[in-house]
């Protein structure tokens, strides 16, 4: 008999990958992570968020509780017994204030201590105002017969948001006096308006949107159509205590 012998399989070598080998992978997870992030991104140009530091999140704290106090930075820096540039600085988060001082100025608040550190979490201001609830407020046209309804209010941030829900019922009447700094957005819900800013007439139905710069002088020049209601966003700057 003959034996048929099978030649022995060539030995199978290990190879081993590169690191840069091995880096597409890991820039395709990286990849990923940024498309991710960018899945959370708006449609706006505006900056991304950067979270703050504890400095920065301390201080805006303290802003914010003086200015629910309706507190100046001098009464604040004088019970707490530091400068008021000392107080500014840590209201801007430029100092890494001791915890003696921070003690000193939560006292001065008339606030427990850890309710300034809880300001670390990043905590973001909301306003909810439900149907038919919000604040009925006198402007300068009020006694034009315009009513304004505020939607909702801020204590923090850089810029200020003042949303109206304005309406003007039939004894209301024309007023283009209007001026202020910022720009502002209207948007007609109801009724027909010639709408005047500066030199210039808008007619405004249902739908139809007007932004401007409201330093210029606007208003209502004609009511087409009443009653009718609109919303009123102004923005404008901060002003610095």
């Amino acid at each position: 008999m003959i034996k048929t012998v099978r030649p022995a399989s060539p030995a199978r070598k290990t190879r081993v990958r590169t690191v840069s080998e091995r880096r597409p992978a890991a820039d395709a997870v990286s990849t990923r992570d940024d498309e991710d992030a960018a899945d959370l991104l708006t449609g706006s140009t505006a900056a991304p968020v950067r979270e703050m530091t504890l400095e920065e999140a301390l201080g805006n704290q303290i802003r914010q509780l003086r200015r629910k106090a309706e507190l100046r930075g001098g009464d604040i820096a004088q019970a707490a017994g530091i400068s008021l540039s000392m107080l500014s600085k840590i209201e801007n988060g430029q100092i890494s204030a001791s915890l003696a001082t921070l003690q000193a100025v939560s006292r001065a608040l008339n606030v427990p201590l850890s309710q300034l550190f809880s300001a670390s979490e990043e905590q973001r201001d909301c306003s909810y105002v439900p149907a038919g609830q919000g604040v009925v407020i006198e402007r300068r046209g009020t006694k034009a017969g315009h009513e304004y309804r505020l939607l909702g209010h801020l204590l923090g941030g850089d810029v200020v948001l003042e949303p109206y829900l304005i309406t003007l019922h039939e004894e209301a009447h024309p007023y283009t006096n209007f001026r202020h700094s910022g720009i502002e957005l209207i948007y007609m819900l109801s009724g027909h308006v010639l709408y005047r800013h500066g030199s210039a007439n808008y007619h405004l139905k249902p739908g139809d949107a007007l932004l401007f710069d409201s330093s210029a002088p606007h208003g209502p020049e004609k009511l087409l159509e009443k009653p009718m209601t609109y919303l009123s966003i102004i923005v404008h700057a901060r002003t610095p205590d």
